[in-house]
């Protein structure tokens, strides 16, 4: 209840991961006849995997419910006043309430609240370049864009594809185009692929795309989408080349989509997303939250805000939102940065500090990499893994990891997350008592191996 007396409303903007979460546990917490909870969601649909799109694009996933985790009428049978195709226009804060567009009929009208939850998302990052725009170029990011992509697969006859990119969505929506039937360019502007991983495990990737038929065109930028006299795609053209291209997909990241709370004054962080406390809640704003990918959070080992989208981090934040909604009390304390991916059977994982994060923070630090396999060596299966380890001198504290290898190795990145967010040294890390048997590991396990070496350069090197 308010001050009235009267049942608070809690309105919601954004109907995926953090919003959608954070309506639900906060419905949990309080009753309808407590609570009334507003969702407004510009799009199709509400709940849903957007890490699963390259693997829907690409036909691992059949078909798009399996994406889905909850569909709209599942939130309404909760007393969630869910809105689809609306879209929030302006947040008058001063006032307490928000306008909202019906995107089809563009009727506009004001919805007042108690208290606010921002989950806007991320966008495609888009080059400002001609032709960025033309019929046939896809960014990736909801299911409406992967709808919109499959579609356009569907339309075009030419088999030419060109991923402008290579992060994890360009990696990834690479692969899913081989695996429909393209021919594959990948124009990347960066030394090797996976600008998340340094360089020298970049290559690794590089190596693996090209393995599966994949051409890769390195150190290069795009300068302009070039259309045909149908207006759509029909190749890029970068300063001293052209690629061909029926179909074009942006894999060159997001950035928070953070224009409402902009224009509504709110604190955004260097990387334009918006600033919370540990509840989640918006810097200086006791009854507005903030979370998912328009926000930035705490790197727990450099010390520095960062922007990571990831559903992972959307959900959590989701759950810490709807528990101080409803009543309760709960934090997001921050990240280390772990992510994986694979390319083919190539698996792809970090976390923690890149050598030019630690770098660029005034770290000094050592750098060990190692060979290993994945299983005991003499076991039936066991493939290579290459382990690369960044440690702290003086104090030998965990830095980060990176890891590359076959099956089994992507997983393995948990046990450095793990450590990391406990701040743990690499030589204590090397006592761990980790699960083993042949088919699972080595004796020494890759990540412990690469600590042993860790702790030695260090003692080495005060």
């Amino acid at each position: 209840m308010n001050m009235n007396g009267a049942r608070e409303r809690l309105v919601v903007i954004g109907g995926d991961a953090a919003g959608m979460s954070a309506a639900s546990q906060a419905r949990r917490s309080r009753g309808p006849d407590e609570l009334e909870i507003v969702a407004f969601e510009r799009g199709h649909f509400t709940s849903y995997s957007a890490c699963g799109i390259p693997y829907w694009v690409g036909g691992d996933v059949s078909d798009r419910e399996q994406l889905i985790a909850r569909t709209p009428q599942e939130h309404r049978e909760r007393d969630i006043d869910l809105r689809m195709r609306t879209e929030v226009t302006e947040i008058d804060v001063a006032r307490g309430r928000v306008r909202a567009r019906d995107v089809d009929s563009g009727a506009e009208s004001w919805t007042s609240y108690d208290k606010l939850v921002i989950a806007t998302g991320a966008r495609p990052i888009r080059p400002d370049m001609p032709g960025a725009d033309a019929p046939g170029v896809h960014g990736v990011q909801t299911l409406d864009d992967g709808q919109a992509l499959l579609d356009s697969l569907t339309r075009t006859r030419g088999r030419r594809a060109v991923v402008v990119g290579a992060g994890y969505i360009g990696v990834e929506m690479a692969e899913a185009l081989i695996n429909r039937g393209y021919e594959v360019t990948v124009v990347n502007r960066g030394s090797e692929p996976m600008s998340t991983l340094d360089p020298d495990m970049g290559r690794l990737v590089h190596e693996a795309m090209e393995g599966l038929g994949i051409t890769m065109v390195n150190d290069t930028e795009v300068t302009k989408v070039l259309t045909g006299d149908d207006g759509r795609v029909r190749a890029v053209a970068t300063e001293d080349a052209e690629y061909p291209a029926d179909v074009v997909v942006l894999g060159i990241g997001v950035r928070p989509e953070t224009s409402l709370a902009a224009a509504a004054g709110l604190p955004l962080g260097a990387h334009r997303g918006l600033l919370t406390d540990l509840a989640m809640r918006v810097r200086g704003h006791e009854n507005i939250w903030a979370g998912g990918d328009c926000v930035e959070v705490l790197d727990l080992v450099s010390g520095q805000e960062r922007h990571i989208a990831l559903g992972t981090h959307a959900n959590k934040h989701g759950q810490v939102i709807g528990t101080n909604v409803g009543g309760g009390y709960a934090t997001f304390p921050g990240v280390v940065g772990t992510a994986v991916s694979k390319v083919c059977d190539l698996e792809i994982a970090r976390t923690g500090l890149r050598e030019k994060d630690a770098r660029r923070v005034g770290l000094r630090f050592e750098t060990v990499t190692i060979e290993s396999t994945s299983r005991a060596g003499y076991y039936p299966g066991a493939s290579p893994m290459t382990v690369k380890m960044l440690a702290e001198r003086r104090t030998g504290r965990l830095l980060g990891v990176q890891i590359v290898g076959r099956e089994g190795a992507a997983k393995r990145v948990d046990i450095a997350a793990v450590a990391l967010t406990a701040g743990m040294t690499v030589e204590q890390m090397t006592a761990l008592d980790l699960g083993y048997a042949p088919p699972f590991s080595p004796v020494w396990d890759p990540v412990l191996v690469a600590a042993r070496k860790a702790s030695k350069a260090v003692r080495e090197r005060p």
